[in-house]
């Protein structure tokens, strides 16, 4: 089984279909050689019927049997077959006529009666001992001078006829072996014309690779049994593209957010190397680094946590949370952060929700600190939650300057900051709404995001299946 799937398509369906071929052609060519020797067997039937019935008519038409006796030969050059056989006999006695060269012995037969004719139901199968068939018949008839009544029997050796459907036999064989080979000649010449297309296929897909990976097949110019794997093959193509191009950015992003502490860390301890230095100067560089350190520890930490969220690493057990109360603990953990910069946070929350406590509150967490970072000072930042009747929505709005909508699309990339500003140093690293939106894919919800033209940007979460009250 493995041998023959290892096989190329072309001959795997050129042998299937030369099977194909020999059993249909084989099939056709035994009816045709059974049509063909029911047909001479009939027609036998027939011959040997109406001699029978001559002979009837010529003994009817006779004096008597006298001159049935003096011209044996006469009959004999009748039968039409050298080994016919031909008697003429009194009911219950030898026959005093008998053409029967190979002295075959007649099956018990009734013989069909004065003023009846034959018909096919009369007569008798038989068979010779190498093996050709005999056609037997029996008939009485009446001697029409004296009155006398004459048993007539009659046999048709099928030689002639054996002899021709051997030959036939052999030629419908061969006309099936020679109908195989063009046809798998054929079929592996027409395949390996269809399979052209996906050879070309193969051919267009060995050229992407990491440096062209734009290129795509053709869909247009495959057949259409082939233009859905194409369309998959591409559409393939485009998600590995996408994630390819995300993976290099991640990569340039990650590079640039850990050279930016490594670069500080380096730097200040160089200088402070650089000379001697107090008790205290020292220390305020190993504060200053233990800063960085702490802020590299975070992004890898944040990494960790969104690889084990793409391959499903993490475990979420839900528990029941009241909305009013959990929205309202982050509204006073961040009361400080927001009184610093002249904003209000108000919460209009009700209901409960099935989520992982750690993780729901790590997700409006990020939501609140990036509304409270980009919010106008004076405004109001909003937290809020609606129950439906298949999930909850929760949600976190702030005034601030409009976002263009193509720079919504990107909020949740890793690393993404709307503002590009890169070079200029800022407690975000462009993960927490990565986070945000890999914690709701862990919880089977989604996280959107929507800006009308004054500014008014809305976070919104839905968790699903969970426990909504009023």
């Amino acid at each position: 089984m493995n041998a023959w799937r290892r096989q190329s398509l072309t001959a795997r369906v050129t042998f299937l279909f030369a099977l194909i071929a020999y059993a249909i052609v084989s099939i056709l060519g035994m009816y045709l050689y059974s049509s063909t020797r029911q047909a001479l067997e009939t027609r036998a039937d027939y011959s040997l019927i109406g001699k029978v019935e001559h002979f009837r008519h010529l003994l009817h038409d006779l004096y008597n049997v006298k001159q049935m006796e003096d011209r044996p030969t006469l009959f004999e050059t009748m039968l039409g077959s050298e080994q016919d056989v031909l008697m003429f006999a009194y009911p219950g006695q030898a026959p005093f006529v008998r053409v029967n060269p190979d002295n075959m012995t007649p099956p018990p037969m009734t013989p069909q009666s004065l003023g009846q004719p034959l018909t096919l139901a009369q007569l008798h199968a038989g068979v010779r001992a190498d093996g050709v068939r005999v056609r037997w018949v029996s008939a009485l008839a009446d001697v029409g001078g004296d009155g006398t009544v004459v048993m007539i029997t009659g046999a048709h050796v099928m030689t002639q006829e054996s002899h021709i459907l051997a030959r036939y036999y052999w030629q419908v064989m061969a006309a099936a072996a020679v109908s195989v080979l063009l046809a798998a000649l054929l079929g592996f010449l027409v395949l390996k014309r269809g399979f052209l297309p996906l050879t070309a296929m193969a051919g267009r897909a060995a050229e992407v690779s990491p440096t062209n990976i734009a290129i795509r097949l053709r869909e247009e110019d495959a057949p259409q049994e082939l233009r859905r794997l194409a369309a998959s093959f591409n559409a393939m193509l485009d998600r590995l593209a996408d994630g390819y191009e995300h993976l290099s950015q991640f990569s340039a992003d990650l590079a640039h957010e850990i050279r930016t502490p490594i670069g500080a860390l380096m730097g200040q301890t160089q200088v402070t190397l650089g000379q001697a230095r107090s008790a205290a100067e020292y220390q305020q560089v190993l504060e200053s680094n233990l800063e960085e350190l702490e802020r590299l520890s975070r992004i890898v930490e944040n990494i960790l946590f969104l690889a084990h969220a793409d391959h499903a690493g993490l475990a979420v057990e839900k528990t029941p949370l009241v909305l009013a109360d959990e929205l309202h603990k982050i509204a006073d953990y961040f009361e400080g952060v927001a009184e610093e910069r002249g904003i209000r946070l108000e919460v209009d929350a009700s209901g409960k929700v099935q989520a992982s406590p750690v993780m729901w509150r790590r997700a409006v967490s990020n939501l609140v600190v990036n509304a409270v970072r980009y919010a106008v000072p004076g405004s109001t930042v909003r937290l809020s939650s609606r129950p439906q009747a298949k999930g909850v929505h929760v949600e976190v709005e702030n005034q601030g300057d409009p976002i263009p909508p193509e720079q919504l699309e990107r909020l949740f990339d890793r690393f993404y900051r709307g503002d590009k500003s890169r070079s200029e140093y800022t407690e975000s690293n462009g993960l927490g709404l990565a986070i945000v939106r890999a914690i709701m894919l862990v919880h089977g919800g989604s996280a959107d995001v929507a800006c009308s033209g004054e500014g008014l940007i809305r976070f919104s979460l839905y968790f699903p299946d969970n426990m909504a009250t009023a």
